[in-house]
């Protein structure tokens, strides 16, 4: 197994041993019989097909493309690579999942992310089998590796996924240290720079009149400095009392994976795709 893989394999396990003997791994306030299928099936997409398909296919097409480019960035600062990194993969996720929240399209994609009425590491890859295929930061990292600087990528990623995984588990890391008071100047650049539990998990509420939920904001993944940045950033330090999707009904479980192959069920008397157009109306 590649290093980056058995890192973030830990990553997971150490969140999710941390949720089975606190707050029930298997078993999530108000979780149906479809969450399960959605995180494991989207999960296995991503990391087993998209994710290296997407890899190997930037190296692909930029090998007819330009192959004289092959490695032509192997020898810059370790800085530098980073900071490509934080832009092309890091900032370009931000921007499209804040613009997954304002098109019908994308956000039908994405909506089985926010479906869930509860936190998890179980959460962090649950989106539509297709959400991935159209997230341009993949196919930057791709190039970026073409480079040569998938010797930086295998530390960022780890550092990255560290961050997203303690962002969406219900066990918050920092709910403590923020009750330390000599800490708190500390936090207050932490909770800017990174995605933190009550930072993510206030993107995820589901009630916008709890005070802590922001459905137009805190977009960013490794980097919640991104929301600070571009002005949708909403800290509270504070967490919302339930999770999911306000005013939108249930989709089923093939919408939820396979949206638009299966498509809203004409019986509900609102489309999925109606229902997208409100949500991202009311997150705007």
């Amino acid at each position: 197994m590649r290093p980056e893989l058995l890192a973030i394999t830990g990553i997971f396990i150490i969140f999710g041993l941390l949720e089975f003997f606190r707050t029930r791994l298997f078993s999530k306030p108000e979780q149906t019989r479809d969450d399960a299928m959605v995180e494991i099936i989207g999960s296995f997409v991503l990391l087993v097909i998209t994710q290296p398909g997407i890899i190997l296919a930037a190296q692909f097409i930029l090998g007819n493309v330009a192959p004289q480019w092959q490695g032509a960035l192997a020898g810059i600062p370790l800085i530098a690579a980073i900071a490509l990194f934080l832009v092309f993969d890091d900032m370009m996720q931000y921007f499209w999942h804040r613009l997954s929240h304002s098109v019908p399209f994308l956000y039908n994609l994405h909506r089985s992310h926010h479906n869930a009425r509860y936190m998890s590491v179980r959460l962090v890859y649950r989106n539509n089998i297709f959400y991935y295929l159209t997230m341009p930061s993949i196919w930057f990292s791709g190039a970026l590796i073409y480079l040569g600087l998938g010797w930086v990528y295998v530390g960022y990623i780890i550092v990255k996924m560290a961050v997203i995984v303690g962002a969406h588990s219900d066990v918050a890391w920092d709910a403590k240290l923020y009750r330390i008071k000599w800490l708190s100047p500390l936090m207050w650049v932490v909770e800017r720079t990174i995605s933190t539990p009550a930072t993510h998990h206030a993107h995820h509420g589901r009630h916008k009149s709890d005070g802590v939920t922001h459905y137009k904001g805190n977009f960013g993944n490794l980097l919640f400095f991104w929301d600070v940045l571009f002005g949708t950033a909403h800290i509270t330090r504070r967490y919302p009392d339930s999770y999911g999707v306000e005013n939108l009904a249930p989709a089923t479980l093939g919408q939820q994976l396979a949206w638009p192959i299966f498509p809203e069920n004409k019986e509900d008397g609102h489309g999925v795709k109606e229902l997208a157009a409100i949500e991202a109306a009311a997150r705007t």
